[in-house]
């Protein structure tokens, strides 16, 4: 039997599609503000959304994101006001959150066992109607996240100077934390509250070994999260394992290949770069005379870099500028 002769592994494969593009577009912005880590708050208040729809009769989805989106909104207030800690507002965050969570849950008859599915995700456990609301809830975050990505990059990167700019910095942090808190509702059915985090900021962290640039980032990271996540599924199945962490560590081991090419492309780039100020831009470099057979040029096939008043050529490692009749070495 294939993967699409399961019904529930169909539901699965979609919701892990939209999740995967949902998390890392959201997770960007975390990256930037670093709160890397506020998936995982977030993502422990949502246990007691869960336990409270248990207790209450109603859908968890809907009642978890109620609560999380409470508990970003706290953690932003904390944080802006900084009365405490950013690292200790998440701590407060984590630790009632999952409190009240196994408590309102076992005060609504359920276990341990209960909360596993959505802990650490469960695909056998989603249901048509889990999947239409995480489609949609993705979607929307999708939506806000690359259409105020000018504006929610900004902030990210310099509240000080987007206040200068007259953007209305407060409006767009809630806007961060309310979409982070929808975004780990999303996730829980595939991912699992717990893992949550890692599908929001490791597929970042990947692309930014990869990439210059935010848009190139965001998009490659939403690629990333959708091919984890699509993949972690399906490899679940077959491996009949757990697919939150499968699509974990799915995303982790993208990010150990990544990173020596990352290191890579970094140093070729950094070759290419021209000398900043103090390095031969407006003061003399030392060189050193240099003679051999190659003759560099416009048709030599060796990168050229503009350099002052003149252009360098990166060949063996370093860069050859042509004197007169010899080569400077840089």
């Amino acid at each position: 039997m294939t993967i699409f002769s399961y019904d529930f592994m169909i539901r699965g494969l979609l919701a892990a599609l939209f999740t995967g593009l949902a998390a890392p577009a959201v997770g960007t912005y975390l990256v930037q503000r670093r709160l890397a880590l506020m998936g995982d708050g977030v993502g422990h208040v949502a246990v007691t959304g869960v336990g409270l729809g248990l207790l209450t009769g109603q859908s968890p989805v809907w009642t978890a994101v109620g609560v999380a989106i409470v508990g970003a909104l706290l953690i932003e207030l904390i944080r802006e006001r900084g009365r405490a800690g950013g690292d200790v507002a998440l701590a407060l965050i984590f630790y009632g959150g999952i409190a009240g969570g196994v408590l309102v849950t076992g005060l609504a008859g359920g276990s341990a066992q209960t909360l596993q599915t959505y802990l650490f995700g469960s695909i056998t456990a989603i249901s048509p109607e889990d999947v239409w609301v995480v489609v949609a809830l993705a979607v929307g975050v999708i939506f806000v996240a690359l259409g105020l990505a000018p504006q929610l990059f900004a902030v990210c990167q310099d509240e000080e100077f987007a206040r200068a700019m007259g953007l209305r910095v407060r409006v767009y942090n809630i806007t961060t934390s309310v979409l982070a808190a929808v975004t780990v509702t999303v996730a829980m059915r595939t991912v699992g509250l717990l893992l949550v985090s890692a599908l929001m900021v490791v597929p970042v962290a990947t692309a930014q070994q990869l990439t210059r640039g935010f848009k190139a980032t965001i998009l490659t990271a939403m690629v990333l999260g959708c091919l984890t996540s699509v993949g972690g599924v399906a490899t679940s199945y077959y491996l009949d394992v757990a697919p939150g962490a499968t699509i974990v560590l799915l995303a982790l081991a993208c990010f150990m290949a990544a990173w020596p090419v990352g290191g890579l492309v970094r140093y070729r780039r950094r070759l290419r770069q021209p000398f900043g100020e103090g390095e031969g831009g407006s003061m003399p470099h030392t060189v050193v005379p240099e003679a051999h057979d190659h003759a560099h040029g416009e048709e030599c096939g060796h990168p050229a870099v503009p350099h002052a008043d003149h252009v360098d050529y990166v060949h063996d490692g370093h860069r050859h500028a042509v004197h007169g009749g010899h080569y400077d070495e840089h």
